[in-house]
């Protein structure tokens, strides 16, 4: 060895040496405030910025006194809340999601094999004895931040509460519970909040699994879809929506816009009479099909139950105005010149329909204005006429 090399040698070897014993100090001196039991976040303090230091990475042993620095900070907080004291909830919900994060890498670290192969998972069955009761923790934390509307971080409990299955930490205890489903429907509800459609989508099946919120969940979903331009999906799923819960005021409505608004009358008019089958006096069904019918020039039929429609309830102005539009086009399939008799009657008709529909709704000047415009041109009515005309040119 040349007097470099064994120079070199020395150094390192004094180097491992010191750094050795500065950490075996700080070890000890964080077991010493531990055993004191004041003061424990400096132990937190000592432990983490050994862990800065990369050669520091996989002793089991900082971890080990990281993770009980936190739980006695933890449990510190506890008893304040318990006995009324002041104590930061949100500060509390923290320390117990830290206690899992470093339980959670210490057991990574503990699965390591070593020299020979062998796994010997020294810490996993005490730590998850204790996280187990402390789970509870990680859903209450993300309703605390739900309630609060702060949904990133509401997310991140929800999504670790249901993580814990997946941990080997945990594989040997049994955290199957009823609140896993509505975990994963808060996390989907979070997801939709913040605006993110994968957040949203990423626990759908689990959070589907609860049946009094199913509904909800899946509007979440569609919205989910709609955000990522994947109509295939979002009409899937709208038409999940409405198989399941046809009475929900969600679904319906907004498949029968997408079918009408590409022109797919054939759809919209199926999917209303499959509605109409589940119930029958459903204003909003009826009047779907009345749309429907309309759209595909089937006036008659579209006047017909348009007429149903009034007779049940009256007040209702958007059955007026299908109806009157309806007299109007069929007005368009006449011949001016041979048949004026016939024509006079059907704008006549339309009169009615659309001086109701006026009545019902004042405010809807641009439909019911050019429509009687029209109608009073043709009835030659020349001070109803006049009337429209100025409220035109307004």
């Amino acid at each position: 060895m040349t007097a470099r090399s064994f120079l070199l040698t020395f150094l390192l070897s004094l180097f491992f040496s010191c750094h050795a014993a500065a950490q075996k100090k700080e070890i000890s001196q964080a077991r010493d405030i531990l055993k004191k039991g004041k003061n424990v976040e400096q132990a937190e303090q000592l432990m983490t910025k050994l862990l800065k230091d990369s050669v520091n990475k996989g002793n089991k042993k900082i971890y080990a006194i990281w993770l009980q620095s936190v739980e006695k900070q933890y449990e510190a907080a506890n008893d304040r809340l318990y006995l009324k004291q002041k104590q930061d909830t949100a500060a509390f919900f923290a320390l117990a999601r830290r206690i899992f994060t470093i339980a959670e890498t210490l057991d990574s670290i503990d699965m390591q094999p070593d020299k020979r192969g062998r796994v010997d998972t020294e810490y996993r069955k005490d730590n998850a004895a204790r996280l187990v009761t402390l789970r509870p923790n990680l859903f209450n934390g993300g309703t605390y931040h739900t309630r609060k509307g702060e949904y990133a971080k509401a997310y991140d409990y929800f999504e670790h509460y249901i993580d814990c299955t997946k941990q080997p930490l945990f594989s040997a205890s049994s955290l199957s519970d009823k609140r896993m489903a509505e975990a994963a429907y808060w996390a989907t509800y979070c997801g939709y909040r913040l605006k993110n459609p994968l957040l949203t989508l990423r626990h759908r099946k689990l959070a589907l699994t609860d049946s009094t919120k199913a509904a909800l969940t899946l509007q979440y979903m569609a919205e989910a879809r709609r955000w990522l331009n994947d109509d295939s999906l979002y009409m899937e799923t709208l038409a999940e929506g409405f198989r399941r819960y046809p009475h929900n005021s969600y679904f319906f409505p907004r498949l029968t816009d997408y079918y009408n608004n590409h022109q797919q009358y054939d759809k919209a008019l199926l999917l209303a009479d499959s509605a109409i089958l589940a119930d029958s006096t459903n204003e909003l069904f009826l009047f779907a099909k009345t749309t429907a019918l309309f759209n595909l020039g089937r006036y008659n039929e579209c006047i017909a139950l348009s007429d149903t429609l009034i007779a049940r309830n009256d007040s209702l102005p958007d059955p007026y105005y299908t109806a009157g539009t309806a007299y109007l086009n069929k007005a368009l399939k006449l011949d001016a010149l041979r048949q004026k008799k016939q024509l006079r009657k059907v704008y006549q008709k339309a009169r009615h329909y659309m001086e109701r529909y006026r009545q019902l709704a004042p405010d809807d000047k641009q439909r019911w204005a050019p429509a009687l415009y029209r109608i009073y041109l043709n009835l030659n009515l020349g001070r109803q006429f006049d009337e429209i005309d100025r409220l035109l040119k307004q």
